[in-house]
């Protein structure tokens, strides 16, 4: 998951997103930044699903969080010196709450990589994110994309393939994250400037994981090899999305930016199938439309999460 995937307060003029444009991503179309961020996220995962038979998916979201922790750590390092005196006990448990369900998130969803299709993981974890459109929304039409994405992960379930329902449980459990994320993320961003509250978030994300993937990575953590693995791994998954995104939400209104995040579900579906074989039925396709359909229209109808502005 990116570290930007909701439209919010992050969208602003931050320290971020100035060193992007030096980058002269500027002259990109956004609409093309969002496809490549979808791309190199969800390829980033296809990656650390190659790796699961040397190194356990929670030694993985470790590497993904070190690395986008460091990168925002560095990028907004002059504004944290000052946060524990700038900042009240309240705003600090906020952004470390905003942390913990980065992590949760991360480690739910790499659990349930290691069970079921890459596809149709992100398929049911994009029910978080939805339901806080809809929730945001409170208008009665909403109930129809409800229903669409509800019959969408039915399908999913019973549509063949014998699917692990621990891989569908955790999945449901990332989208839970995931929509912790959005809500924390949006009132973070009220209370810290630029991205320092979302530098601070990932480092609290990478320090509750720590203990866990140590004791999972063991001896392999060690290892040269895996350990340059790992870090393309948050580099793809974590850094390059997070920049390419930034750049496009300040060039394009939030909810179009959401609109074309619904995307993400078959371009993992693509990317299961073209790096780990993993072909799906006829009718997981179209159960993955359905989500499609229903997340992008909740987003065309419904208003930004709470905390949102356009960008």
């Amino acid at each position: 998951m990116a570290l930007a995937d909701v439209p919010g307060p992050y969208g602003g003029e931050g320290g971020l997103a100035r060193r992007v444009r030096l980058l002269s991503l500027g002259s990109v179309p956004p609409p093309a930044l969002i496809l490549l961020g979808i791309i190199s996220l969800q390829v980033g995962a296809g990656l650390a699903k190659h790796l699961f038979d040397r190194l356990p998916p929670s030694a993985l979201v470790l590497m993904r969080l070190l690395t986008s922790a460091i990168v925002l750590c560095f990028l907004a390092r002059t504004a944290l010196r000052t946060v524990l005196r700038d900042h009240s006990r309240r705003s600090l448990a906020l952004a470390a709450g905003f942390g913990l369900s980065l992590a949760m998130m991360n480690l739910a969803i790499y659990q349930s990589f290691l069970r079921i299709p890459l596809g149709v993981a992100v398929t049911i974890e994009f029910l978080g994110p939805l339901a806080v459109s809809i929730v945001a929304s409170r208008r009665p039409r909403d109930v129809l994309w409800v229903l669409l994405a509800g019959a969408g992960v039915v399908m999913l379930a019973r549509g063949g393939g014998d699917l692990d329902p621990v891989g569908i449980a955790f999945a449901l459990l990332a989208g839970v994250g995931w929509a912790a994320y959005i809500l924390l993320s949006a009132a973070t961003g009220q209370r810290f400037s630029g991205s320092t509250g979302l530098a601070l978030a990932s480092a609290v994300g990478a320090a509750a994981v720590l203990p866990v993937g140590v004791v999972s990575g063991g001896a392999a953590l060690l290892d040269p090899m895996l350990l340059l693995v790992g870090l393309g791994v948050g580099v793809l998954s974590s850094v390059i999305p997070y920049s390419l995104e930034m750049e496009a939400l300040r060039r394009m209104p939030a909810r179009v930016f959401g609109v074309l995040m619904s995307l993400e579900p078959a371009v993992a579906a693509l990317v299961g199938v073209a790096l780990l074989g993993e072909v799906l039925t006829g009718r997981q396709w179209i159960a993955i439309c359905c989500v499609i359909v229903a997340c992008a229209g909740a987003t065309r109808s419904g208003q930004d999460p709470p905390g949102a502005d356009e960008a």
